[in-house]
């Protein structure tokens, strides 16, 4: 280390990207860092880029503390900053990005962190390994090599729908990326929202005019519940068993109990669970109770569940169960096939646009991504078992198609879900970014090394 500091390229600035960015840069000794991004800003991701003041938070700022050993680092920060906009115990989510971006500034100038960290603005399209290290090619012709790599990808865009033809998908009536799509454009008066997850709500919350209806379309219609008035007590549930047999036991419960205390309590056992269920079961478990566990799990904040409360009952918001037969472009409408739930017959819906809110990808297999396409190409990835993104191991590093991973290669975000199932939130993500940034820099120190632990 002393005669040439290591280099750590982490691809993605997103919110897991930047995590492992920050612990790097407070390991003692540590290695360099660049953190290449492709959207050029750095920190946001698309999760809290929005400006939207409708845009909350879905868990009290007690819980949002982006640092494992400071659970009330989030909330010291927002004591500390005038011009933030507080809704009860949430925060809009463009000011959690200020927040991780001052993680960011404080990183650099901190006594550790001084010219160890580089930006880079722009896409890697391939990765490969050169020598004992690596070696990174960009969409502008560069090439960065590096000693470690970190995949922080963040989510891939949501899948279409077979029943969309290919002629809506060609069209700017359809929208597939709710996320990178310029709002300003002209969807009519009538939107169909595929999906009726959180993705949904807050597409209608930024898509919503006075002269708008939307009609959100899901399998079983089912919206996220919203948090209660207070925060659940904490506890720590004993779940054990399947899927079926933990459902059981959460019922029990749930019947002399606040059911959101009931969930958070099976949440903080949903790692040990995942871990113990065979294939089959985790199959069963996202064929038929992952939807509930989804819409109890990750709630809406309490003044987003009474607007969308207020958009049903005036009726610009109408929620359908059912299942999409097909979707045609016809003239300068888009016309909807359905079968709902509660009818036998197939129904005819016609409306001005799409939007696809059906919410994280993780078919790598169809990604068009290049990089993700690149790592399979070189057998340097391959999909998990259940198809939730990469297989990765117990410490967070991808499997190639042998089942063994590659020495100094690691991935972190929701990407990995599949080893461990919960890996979206931040008190998932900011643990595992933490994990990541001590194993990177205790395999590339000569001496014992560990992350390095956030000033007060």
């Amino acid at each position: 280390m002393s005669e040439r500091r290591p280099t750590v390229a982490i691809i993605g600035g997103g919110f897991s990207g930047l995590l492992t960015a920050v612990h790097l840069l407070w390991a003692p000794g540590g290695p360099k860092v660049r953190l290449i991004e492709r959207g050029g800003v750095f920190g946001r991701g698309l999760a809290y880029a929005t400006t939207n003041p409708d845009h909350l938070l879905n868990v009290r700022v007690g819980n949002m503390s982006a640092l494992p050993d400071q659970p009330d680092h989030f909330v010291r920060w927002l004591s500390q900053h005038d011009g933030w906009r507080a809704t009860g115990a949430f925060v809009t989510r463009g000011v959690y990005g200020d927040y991780l971006q001052s993680l960011l500034a404080d990183a650099v100038q901190g006594a550790f962190g001084v010219d160890r960290l580089l930006l880079e603005a722009d896409e890697a399209v391939d990765v490969r390994p050169s020598g004992a290290g690596w070696r990174i090619d960009t969409a502008m012709g560069r090439t960065i090599e590096a000693d470690a790599v970190v995949l922080a990808l963040g989510s891939l865009p949501p899948a279409p729908p077979t029943a969309v033809s290919p002629q809506l998908l060609a069209s700017p009536r359809y929208v597939a990326d709710p996320w990178r799509f310029d709002g300003s454009a002209d969807l009519g008066r009538h939107v169909l929202l595929l999906g009726t997850g959180l993705t949904m709500v807050d597409v209608a919350f930024s898509l919503s005019r006075p002269y708008r209806r939307f009609t959100a379309i899901s399998r079983r219609g089912l919206l996220p519940r919203g948090h209660g008035a207070a925060a659940p007590a904490p506890g720590r549930g004993d779940f054990s068993g399947s899927p079926l047999e933990v459902l059981r036991q959460a019922r029990r419960l749930s019947a002399h109990r606040d059911w959101r205390e009931v969930i958070d309590e099976v949440r903080g056992s949903v790692r040990g669970l995942w871990a113990s269920w065979p294939l089959a079961q985790r199959r069963r478990f996202l064929r038929h109770l992952r939807p509930w566990w989804d819409v109890h799990r990750h709630r809406m904040a309490s003044p987003v569940a009474r607007k969308v409360e207020d958009l049903r009952k005036s009726g610009e918001l109408t929620i359908r169960a059912g299942t999409l037969l097909r979707l045609d472009l016809v003239d300068d409408e888009v016309r909807v096939e359905w079968r709902s739930r509660k009818a036998r017959g197939p129904q005819t819906l016609m409306v001005d646009a799409v939007v696809n809110c059906t919410g994280l990808g993780s078919e790598i297999r169809l990604a068009e991504d290049r990089l993700i396409a690149s790592l399979q190409r070189r057998n340097l990835i391959r999909p998990d078992a259940c198809s939730l993104g990469f297989d990765v191991d117990a410490d967070s590093r991808p499997l190639g198609r042998s089942g063994e991973p590659r020495p100094g290669l690691y991935a972190v975000g929701p990407l990995t879900r599949g080893a461990y199932w919960e890996m979206t939130s931040v008190p998932d993500l900011r643990g595992q970014a933490a994990d990541v940034a001590r194993d990177v820099a205790a395999a590339l120190s000569p001496q014992p090394a560990t992350a390095g632990s956030w000033p007060r």
